[in-house]
């Protein structure tokens, strides 16, 4: 694996991941890391402590000769070997001292997760304005495209997650689908959404509903249309699943209703999902605000016979 250069090293531990070492029979930390993550190599592990990318909740380095302490909540940089590019640019509509409105392209995740470290949008915008202090307000999946809301200044981090946990920002998707003729829009989504089988997958089952989505009809393109679609709530893949349900699931997606076969990403096909709009009142100057991308849907290609 390659090593980090040192210009990174700042970076890396910007976006470090933690974990709260739990009880058990370990001398040291590197012995509970390699216990807790079999799949991590001792190797590697050793080399990151040796780099410094392994810190203590205070942010002091952890050496391969710290001792173990249960409930020690401890930052490593989680790296990923010969990381894929990501060919598409963010753009920014808005930054000021406490809030950044980022434009993102489709197959471009937020947040490092999965194979996706250097390549998400969280690290670009961090080197891009210099600011460690981004925080994502919330993410889309990483085949949307469209807006999303980063945090600037931890001050006023709490004013704008409000917005989301207490519902008073409203956001706007677009979604290109089969028609449903014999449907009548506008209609409201509500189900109970659940994780499902993949982990990474999420399904509907009877019960109380714990999600709700708004769909309009507001045009066609070529033999599809075009849905608006206004989440009431955020489960995660909540769009996509209310769309398969109702029986127009979201072109191109690989995930609903049916499981694709694991595949590189076809940049000619992107997933049919926008985040398109984003509408609340600053809570720091009482202002309406409205955000809207300059981004759109791309007709998807008649699939092959």
């Amino acid at each position: 694996m390659a090593e980090p250069a040192e210009a990174d090293t700042v970076d890396a531990l910007r976006l470090a991941s933690s974990v709260v070492l739990p009880t058990g029979p370990w001398a040291t930390v590197l012995d509970c890391l390699c216990g807790r993550f079999p799949a991590v190599p001792r190797e590697q592990w050793t080399s990151r402590m040796t780099r410094g990318l392994v810190r203590d909740g205070a942010g002091q380095a952890l050496d391969p000769a710290s001792p173990f302490r249960a409930g020690l909540r401890v930052r490593y940089f989680r790296e990923v070997a010969a990381e894929a590019p990501v060919p598409f640019t963010e753009s920014i509509l808005h930054a000021d001292a406490h809030l950044v409105v980022a434009d993102k392209p489709h197959f471009l995740p937020v947040a490092p997760v999965g194979g996706w470290v250097a390549e998400t949008l969280l690290t670009r915008l961090i080197r891009r304005l210099g600011n460690p202090s981004l925080v994502p307000l919330h993410r889309i999946d990483r085949g949307t495209a469209g807006l999303v809301l980063l945090s600037a200044n931890p001050a006023t981090r709490a004013r704008y997650q409000a917005l989301f946990r207490e519902r008073r920002i409203e956001k706007i998707y677009e979604a290109l689908a089969p028609p449903l003729p014999a449907t009548a829009f506008p209609l409201l989504r509500r189900s109970r959404v659940v994780r499902g089988d993949p982990f990474f997958r999420m399904r509907e089952e009877p019960g109380p509903p714990n999600s709700e989505t708004r769909i309009a009809v507001i045009g066609q393109v070529a033999a599809l249309w075009r849905y608006e679609l206004v989440p009431v709530t955020g489960r995660k893949h909540q769009l996509r699943v209310h769309m398969a349900a109702i029986g127009a699931p979201v072109a191109n997606d690989p995930y609903y209703p049916a499981l694709a076969a694991r595949a590189s990403d076809d940049y000619a096909r992107p997933l049919a999902l926008l985040a398109r709009s984003l509408a609340f009142v600053d809570p720091l100057t009482g202002e309406p605000r409205r955000f809207v991308t300059r981004r759109s849907l791309l007709i998807p290609p008649t699939p092959p016979p």
